[in-house]
């Protein structure tokens, strides 16, 4: 993430969490994220729901940091590194890829930025929990770190079934399916906004 922005650097506020592979540092940054109770306790279980999944058996150890932030920061970084002046729902930036030198050190993936006010009125469109919500941004978000991306059909197939497969296993319904809640079927223009 630019260093401008650096939500993720050592402060109050971070909470470190790892499962397997993945470890995430969980970091407060702008927002009143407790109008979502257990907030914290739902990305690190989305988080963990994805580096159990088979696609990732693989997986050297990798860190990411999630920043729990607003649409105003979020809108600032939009518009800065993407030309978007709005907020929007998730932004990843993944790291600089990097020799490692220490190879007992995890791998940095990079940064999920989440926008609070976005997530909140997503979900209520779509007639959702805001905490389903927040899963799957943070799994979208996280498969983005991982190289994963929707800029042509089909890797936004490929992104959308795994989002689908580890988004199961939470007990959390297709989001993507014509008949979700609220939620027109996926086509290029409706999918998670492409970053």
């Amino acid at each position: 993430m630019p260093d401008e922005s650096d939500r993720c650097s050592p402060q109050a506020g971070i909470r470190r969490t790892g499962s397997q592979w993945l470890s995430i540092e969980i970091v407060d940054d702008a927002g009143d994220w407790s109008t979502i109770p257990g907030a914290s306790a739902a990305i690190e279980i989305a988080a963990a729901a994805l580096a159990q999944h088979p696609e990732f058996d693989h997986r050297a150890a990798a860190e990411a940091c999630i920043a729990l932030s607003d649409d105003t920061s979020v809108q600032k970084l939009n518009a800065t590194y993407r030309g978007k002046d709005k907020p929007t729902n998730v932004l990843s930036f993944p790291a600089a890829v990097m020799p490692l030198v220490d190879v007992s050190t995890p791998e940095p993936l990079g940064d999920v930025i989440l926008a609070l006010e976005t997530l909140l009125s997503e979900a209520r469109d779509q007639g959702i929990t805001s905490t389903a919500h927040l899963q799957h941004l943070t799994i979208h978000g996280l498969l983005h770190l991982l190289g994963l991306d929707h800029e042509n059909d089909q890797d936004a197939e490929d992104m959308e079934t795994l989002e689908i497969e580890i988004l199961a296993t939470l007990g959390i319904s297709n989001p993507y399916a014509e008949d979700a809640p609220c939620t027109p079927a996926a086509t290029p223009d409706n999918r998670l906004e492409r970053q």
